[in-house]
């Protein structure tokens, strides 16, 4: 007698109680399937973005506004601190000057001779390096923005008024005069120019061959 072995049309047992669409197993959602009611925006969200943004937006115009205000504060305080220092040097520098003076007097009079003429040089140069500039020299047209005339008189051999003297020498720093130099000038004699400019009319009809006759 042989074994009868189940055929393939016989249904596996099924637990009492529950229905065959129970046994068959669920299809898994698929992957990026937006759930029921996704379809559109809500609303509100939207609004909130939108308030996020501006608020993103404003405060991203205040923080480059405190920025360049910051730029600009570091500027001034740079500016400021260059020229309180620039001040403090020319005050420092001015006191100098007198001694200054007596150093190119006892220079002129050969009396800068020993530790004393050491000691000058060394105070000259301190003072060159922190940027003190001499300026005056005989025969220089007259400035009234650099010079200060403290004598005058008139000279046959200058066309314009000119330092014939520098009695102080002027000081400045950069381009800032902290004292102008101190000269005595001199001026055309009064009728000299006539006189030059009728001479050199005469030199100029002597070469053309003379006035011209009617």
């Amino acid at each position: 007698m042989t074994e009868e072995t189940p055929g393939f049309d016989e249904k596996p047992d099924v637990p009492s109680g529950a229905t065959p669409d129970d046994a068959e197993p669920k299809a898994a959602p698929q992957e990026g399937t937006a759930p029921a009611g996704d379809g559109h925006a809500d609303p509100g969200l939207v609004a909130q973005l939108d308030q996020v943004r501006t608020a993103l937006g404003e405060r991203t115009a205040d923080l480059q506004r405190l920025q360049a205000e910051y730029q600009n504060y570091r500027r001034r305080v740079e500016r400021d601190r260059i020229t309180v220092k620039e001040i403090a040097v020319a005050n420092l520098l001015t006191e100098l000057l007198p001694v200054l003076d007596d150093i190119g007097r006892a220079r002129e009079h050969g009396e800068l001779v020993g530790g004393f003429k050491s000691v000058a040089e060394s105070l000259e140069t301190v003072a060159a390096k922190m940027g003190l500039q001499q300026f005056g020299k005989e025969g220089e047209p007259f400035d009234p923005t650099i010079h200060e005339a403290l004598m005058h008189s008139y000279a046959p051999d200058v066309t314009e008024t000119t330092c014939v003297a520098i009695l102080q020498p002027g000081y400045r720093i950069g381009e800032r005069t902290i004292r102008p130099a101190r000269v005595a000038v001199a001026e055309p004699q009064p009728g000299a120019q006539t006189v030059k400019e009728e001479s050199a009319e005469a030199a100029d009809d002597k070469e053309s061959g003379g006035p011209d006759e009617g």
